[in-house]
């Protein structure tokens, strides 16, 4: 769906409907200007013959018709629903109400389904709603465990919002080995933000203590930090005035949030975005194209829900690509499980299958499509992207 036409479709008619509004106006105050001077003029008028009252409004006339205050109207109002009519068309184009035209009838697992709904909810924080759903949809174990994992994480996230990093701190030193064996550096990232903490409201030699006592296991790997941290104890009661004032920045309370999320996802093995969110984020950018083809498929008489294999592209933005396609430069099909891409001698790669139609036996010599080497099925070997 294209949202930069619609916005500038949309802007067009804002701007179209601005300027008929400012012409209209100016008409309707220029015949009003006209009409109350004419008026005035009668009023003063002590001869009140039948022929000066009639000079009197036949100038207002001519001075009317010079105005033309109903074809200037009415050119602005067509213009104007020229370009409404333009926008209305665009929208219909982009959001096309029958989008059940793109529905498959898949058979689902409620109870899969039911257990995917709940663990949004419980995704998102919403506990309450995650318990009710879960009871009325008679899924009461449903995500019980991750339920209070993500729990403690978000009340550790309304305490570091609060600025009381001590919870947080907690949960890192408890995961330590978990998270250094993933390279992340949350937990030197909640010492500085507390260092800095202390302090701009404790002073110099409270955030020297607190360096001593929990710096001292990150100095092999972040001693370019702790440095700089050092450093800001000569700016103390003046650190907004240093060269480290970068360090008093809300973003950093932003960006160590963010990674506590995540890492804590990354330790239950869930990602960091609701699945269920990511797969109707995903749907919603394939709808149109879905929407064509379906489209196209009926106009030709063919139902495109019995097909095995969307024999299109659908354009995802990049937060949706997970992992590598392979397409095989031969059949121009993406390789599945049952068709994998297969790694020649020669370094090229086909699909299994296009190896197949290129030679009848596992042993017999076929030459590769992109160079004179030849090789056999035996010698392919199947790789993994």
């Amino acid at each position: 769906m294209d949202f930069t036409s619609i916005q500038e479709a949309f802007d067009r008619v804002a701007k179209k409907q601005k300027l008929c509004y400012t012409k209209t106006q100016e008409v309707i105050d220029r015949t009003l200007h006209e009409v109350e001077a004419a008026a005035e003029h009668l009023n003063e008028i002590e001869d009140c013959s039948v022929e000066v009252l009639k000079g009197v409004l036949r100038d207002l006339q001519i001075k009317l018709n010079e105005i033309g205050p109903l074809s200037r109207i009415g050119v602005s109002q067509k213009e104007l629903n020229t370009t409404t009519s333009k926008y209305g068309k665009i929208l219909d184009k982009s959001f096309n109400p029958d989008i059940a035209k793109a529905y498959r009838d898949v058979e689902f697992d409620s109870h899969l389904i039911n257990q995917i709904i709940v663990q949004h909810f419980y995704r998102l924080g919403l506990f309450e709603l995650g318990d009710c759903f879960a009871k009325e949809s008679q899924e009461s174990n449903a995500a019980a465990a991750l339920k209070t994992h993500l729990y403690e994480m978000y009340q550790n996230l309304d305490q570091l919002q609060a600025k009381n990093l001590e919870p947080a701190l907690n949960w890192a030193r408890k995961n330590r080995q978990s998270l250094e064996a993933k390279g992340s550096s949350l937990e030197f990232q909640l010492h500085q933000l507390q260092f800095v903490h202390v302090l701009t409201t404790k002073g110099r030699g409270e955030a020297l203590e607190y360096a001593k006592l929990n710096f001292l296991p990150f100095s092999a790997e972040y001693m370019s930090g702790i440095q700089r941290l050092m450093a800001c104890l000569l700016w103390a009661n003046r650190l907004e005035f240093s060269p480290y004032k970068d360090l008093l920045s809300s973003a950093h309370w932003d960006k160590v949030a963010l990674e506590f999320t995540r890492q804590c996802c990354n330790l239950l093995g869930q990602p960091y975005e609701s699945p269920l969110y990511v797969t109707l984020s995903a749907g919603s950018q394939a709808l149109s194209s879905l929407l064509k083809f379906a489209t196209v498929m009926s106009s030709k008489k063919q139902e495109w829900a019995a097909l095995k294999q969307m024999p299109i592209e659908i354009p995802l933005d990049n937060s949706f690509q997970f992992h590598s396609v392979f397409a095989c430069p031969v059949s121009r099909e993406q390789s599945t499980a049952d068709n994998p891409p297969m790694l020649m001698c020669c370094g090229h790669v086909l699909c299994k299958q296009s190896i197949q139609k290129l030679t009848k036996s596992n042993s017999r010599m076929f030459k590769c499509p992109y160079c004179p080497l030849e090789t056999t099925a035996n010698q392919c070997r199947q790789i993994y992207f």
